[in-house]
């Protein structure tokens, strides 16, 4: 059965310089002249050939060069790579092209030579401007580097992100906040917040089981979000999902399609893709169906998405739902009665504590189906 266009394209390169301890993606620490690094870009240009010769790319609307970390490829393999996507699909300056870089393999030269081949936004995982926070995390690069990091794509690139992470134990939420306030007066126009969570299986696990790290304090993630909050709504900045802020202008049109039901393809190792109709929309990762929903999961997921965006959701959704079977009336009632969600001009948003209590917001919706 046909599916609907594809309006995100995700390029995953699983390479990183050393791997994060608190770090569970599908990532490797490679060296940067490995000549595997050199086997799977080509290998990716072929994918990103193919899938324009099929005319997959035709309406691409969205770009993201993700990781792993791209800028740890080096500057030689992301112009190929970039060149190749140049040469397939339509990377005009209405494409928002994003690229993910870190500090330590981020260079002047890079930056402007990765803008000149059509990208147009670079996200920096900084994740804190405080060396013992850096030092606790594993990071490969100090405060200071992370600072030329920023100063340097701001020589090329307008829009600029920086990720920072929140709640880690041994922070303190005055580092934080200091963090969060020199991401401000960098200058860049989008922050991602992200509390720290202990995934399975990696080196942070490890030593909370052992004892030699505590685990993240809930209550010391909300009052770090909080924190996010106040200090980049004063440095002008609007929160329009969850974790993200953005200068006016500057929301980034990638992750609000994941969070709007658009269509969206994934190339590379553990890229996942997505593709829907009227009918179906079904997710696949390394070949195989990771979910496969009918139209009245895939009405509920669009609910539970919309409550990670300010914006929410429009009684039309939920009038939408409603005819499909699904008691979203009801659900949102009691969601307001609970204060997770509040109905205005129109449309049922998240509140704060609906965004601090996510499990129980996004459980209530999903399970309507």
């Amino acid at each position: 059965m046909p599916h609907d266009p594809y309006k995100a394209l995700y390029l995953h390169l699983p390479f990183c310089v050393k791997r994060c301890a608190y770090c569970d993606f599908a990532t490797a620490a490679v060296p940067a002249d490995s000549p595997e690094i050199d086997a799977y870009v080509e290998d990716l240009c072929l994918q990103i050939r193919r899938k324009a010769k099929e005319g997959e790319l035709s309406a691409i609307e969205t770009v993201y060069l993700g990781g792993g970390t791209p800028s740890h490829a080096g500057l030689s393999r992301l112009s190929m790579l970039l060149y190749t996507l140049s040469l397939s699909m339509r990377l005009e300056p209405d494409v928002e092209c994003t690229m993910e870089a870190n500090p330590e393999s981020l260079t002047e030269r890079m930056v402007r030579d990765i803008w000149a081949l059509g990208v147009n936004r670079l996200s920096i995982g900084v994740q804190s401007f405080d060396d013992e926070v850096l030092r606790i995390l594993g990071r490969a690069h100090d405060a200071d580097a992370a600072r030329r990091a920023v100063e340097a794509a701001r020589t090329r690139f307008e829009n600029v992100s920086v990720d920072l992470i929140c709640g880690i134990p041994g922070q303190s939420t005055e580092s934080f906040e200091a963090s969060v306030q020199e991401a401000a007066h960098l200058g860049v126009s989008h922050v991602s917040v992200y509390p720290l969570t202990i995934e399975p299986h990696t080196p942070f696990d490890a030593a909370v089981l052992s004892n030699e790290l505590e685990e993240p304090d809930d209550d010391v993630e909300a009052a770090h979000m909080e924190a996010a909050a106040r200090v980049l709504t004063e440095a002008g900045f609007a929160r329009y999902e969850v974790a993200s802020y953005a200068q006016p202008g500057f929301a980034c049109r990638h992750n609000i399609a994941y969070w709007t039901g658009v269509p969206y393809l994934g190339l590379g190792r553990s890229a996942a893709t997505m593709t829907q109709n009227a009918e179906r929309r079904m997710r696949m990762q390394d070949g195989r169906a990771t979910d496969d929903l009918d139209a009245r999961q895939m009405a509920a997921e669009d609910l539970m998405l919309g409550m990670r965006m300010s914006q929410g959701v429009s009684d039309a959704q939920v009038k939408q739902a409603e005819a499909l079977g699904l008691a979203a009336d009801e659900a949102f009632t009691e969601l307001s009665e609970q204060s997770l969600v509040v109905h205005e001009n129109g449309r049922w948003r998240p509140t704060e504590r609906g965004w601090l209590c996510g499990n129980e917001l996004y459980g209530r919706l999903f399970d309507l189906a």
